[in-house]
């Protein structure tokens, strides 16, 4: 059987696998169902690994865990209603790079905030992730996809948190280089907008 930390490390081999993105290049996503809104979240690293990334740090320095990811999940469900309604959101493509940096390096250093600027933070930095969302949601079918994409998202959370909880009173290393994963990741899709 597998160790913990295995499953961590392959959890983020395969978020960083290759330099993809949700919502940077030529593909574009087209989303209808609620299938295509529960599997979007886990084909663009950035998304991948920012959600991961809320839930861990969530284990590691923020109490009660649940309140960061919360708050990504209504402010997601938000930013993507914004944009389905026709908000146009700017930088929308540097937020969500900078969240991935942001995340990755709050992770690596286990750095606590209080409990209403973990929500604030996480929550600003869910709106640009939910808007790039809601910019391609289908038209007037826009619920069933867009509430996959919240299930998904609260289920990345989740293990977030339990990989989080695995590692928060054992080997720090594992927090440190996930995040700094994480953050190099963010890091490296910024260069890739200037």
């Amino acid at each position: 059987m597998r160790k913990p930390h295995h499953l961590l490390v392959l959890l983020l081999a395969l978020g960083l696998a290759g330099t993809a993105s949700a919502h940077m290049g030529t593909t574009p996503h087209h989303h209808a169902t609620f299938l295509d809104g529960l599997v979007h979240p886990f084909t663009g690293a950035d998304h991948l690994a920012a959600m991961l990334a809320v839930g861990f740090w969530s284990a590691l320095a923020v109490r009660p865990a649940w309140v960061a990811p919360a708050a990504f999940v209504a402010l997601l469900t938000a930013g993507a209603a914004a944009a389905v309604a026709g908000l146009a959101v700017p930088a929308v493509e540097p937020m969500i790079a900078a969240s991935v940096l942001v995340l990755g390096l709050l992770v690596a250093t286990r750095t606590g905030l209080p409990l209403v600027a973990a929500a604030a933070l996480t929550g600003a930095f869910a709106f640009f992730h939910g808007a790039a969302h809601g910019m391609e949601l289908a038209g007037d079918g826009a619920i069933a996809p867009l509430a996959g994409m919240v299930v998904a998202t609260a289920a990345l959370h989740a293990a977030g948190i339990a990989l989080g909880g695995l590692v928060r009173n054992r080997r720090a290393w594992i927090a440190q280089a996930s995040g700094g994963a994480v953050a190099l990741l963010g890091a490296s899709l910024l260069l890739r907008l200037a």
